[in-house]
């Protein structure tokens, strides 16, 4: 009976990293369209969300909020986008939200957004964040409890996870390591500046994220059940 117990325990240790990331999460961002420069990649915004879980999710009245470099989150209703009723994200899937108008300089976007916004992003510095509910015009800090989700802070932008990416260009996006799978809550480690990043849609999966290596070890085999 003890070793059945030590057992339990030692299994809860091991599934515990699991659920210290929330499955789904913010996986591309980039802020240079909008413009008339030529060195800009997309004439518009977009944010690219990512289920890394085994599970789907309904992110119906989820929200996608942009704040300045030291502004608040979603100061205004321009840099709120709410995700309509029923909206679902499946298991290694991504969504593409565009934001903002379409300026002049750069080509369209190459996959069609799942969704528009309405987001004016900075192509430098800033910060976006996704809740579970509505942020409206909080600080930093002021979140309404349990409802951020992710978030990522770039150039001089405050608020980030322990450390901001780096300042980023017209020509430059930040995305996620690993096509989305990787988070340690630091945005400086998770995230790498990419030259003329590639969104991905609805249409697109990564077919590594419920891959489970198979290992002789308990480690392997504990993941094996719990994944």
């Amino acid at each position: 009976m003890k070793q059945f117990a030590t057992t339990l325990a030692l299994l809860a240790i091991c599934a515990a990293p699991a659920m210290a990331s929330n499955q789904v999460r913010i996986s591309q961002i980039y802020g240079g369209g909008g413009g008339t420069s030529s060195s800009n990649t997309y004439t518009l915004d977009y944010v690219e969300i990512y289920n890394d879980g085994n599970t789907t999710v309904n992110i119906g009245g989820w929200v996608i909020e942009y704040g300045s470099a030291t502004g608040n989150w979603g100061s205004t209703g321009t840099n709120q986008f709410t995700f309509p009723a029923g909206t679902t994200i499946r298991p290694c899937q991504y969504l593409l939200i565009s934001q903002g108008t379409a300026g002049t300089g750069g080509g369209p976007l190459p996959v069609t957004p799942d969704f528009s916004g309405t987001l004016t992003m900075s192509a430098t510095s800033g910060k976006v964040a996704l809740f579970n509910a509505l942020n409206a015009n909080l600080p930093c800090g002021s979140e309404l409890a349990g409802t951020l989700i992710d978030k990522v802070s770039y150039g001089t932008g405050n608020c980030p996870e322990v450390t901001n990416v780096g300042t980023l260009s017209g020509a430059q996006g930040g995305v996620r390591n690993a096509a989305g799978s990787t988070d340690t809550d630091n945005n400086l480690n998770d995230f790498t500046i990419v030259a003329n990043p590639v969104p991905r849609n609805s249409s697109s999966f990564n077919p590594n994220c419920l891959v489970t290596p198979t290992r002789s070890s308990t480690w392997g085999s504990v993941k094996a059940i719990y994944r």
